[in-house]
């Protein structure tokens, strides 16, 4: 985990702890750092800011959402997940992220509710009234692969998008399919706790 006076989230740290960097874009994707200006303008508003995804999320699909963990990895240090949040309204995914939260420095029953896995991380923080600070770190264009196409698209949207001509959000031959997601790190009670890797579709 990051020390008291850290602010950087380490892209590839977060995803080497569940995926193999040699097959790395073959399965999760390529990923591209970017400047806010260059997010197209539903991925600037739910990416570029300093809060709660849960929150976010669940005000731009207008649904609440549900948390579905694929897998942990835990040490004496961290515990850390892969998880999809999922929109109450239609099942239809919202978001997948990669998370590591160092639980020593929460309380009982915030660990309780995170290792419960049942309720999105940013609803315990602030159910449990953890004081917290999210801090953007960096910004990231991603060429989904098979695990994201299949995760975000459905087999009709994936045929029709290979059949379409180029552009920044469709899929040819030269232009896989486009997601765009962001790292931060959330301070509970000013110390650095919960690194993260977030990627969503508009």
């Amino acid at each position: 985990m990051k020390s008291a006076d850290s602010t950087d989230v380490e892209l590839s740290q977060l995803i080497r702890l569940f995926y193999d960097e040699n097959d790395l874009e073959n399965s999760l994707g390529r990923f591209t750092e970017c400047r806010t200006e260059e997010l197209p303008l539903p991925y600037q508003q739910l990416l570029a800011h300093e809060h709660h995804m849960t929150v976010t999320v669940e005000a731009h699909h207008d649904s609440l959402i549900d948390l579905q963990v694929l897998t942990t990895h835990q040490t004496e240090k961290a515990y850390s997940r892969k998880i999809v949040l999922r929109r109450q309204s239609d099942g239809m995914p919202a978001l997948f992220g990669i998370v590591r939260i160092d639980l020593s420095v929460l309380s009982p029953e915030v660990r309780k509710q995170i290792e419960h896995e049942k309720t999105p991380l940013g609803r315990v923080l602030i159910s449990q009234g953890v004081l917290r600070r999210v801090k953007l770190v960096g910004l990231y264009r991603v060429e989904a692969g098979k695990e994201l196409v299949d995760l975000f698209w459905e087999p009709r949207e994936i045929v029709e998008n290979s059949k379409a001509e180029p552009s920044s959000d469709v899929a040819s031959p030269t232009n896989p399919m486009v997601l765009f997601g962001r790292t931060a790190l959330i301070f509970c009670d000013d110390r650095p706790v919960i690194e993260l890797l977030e990627i969503v579709r508009a």
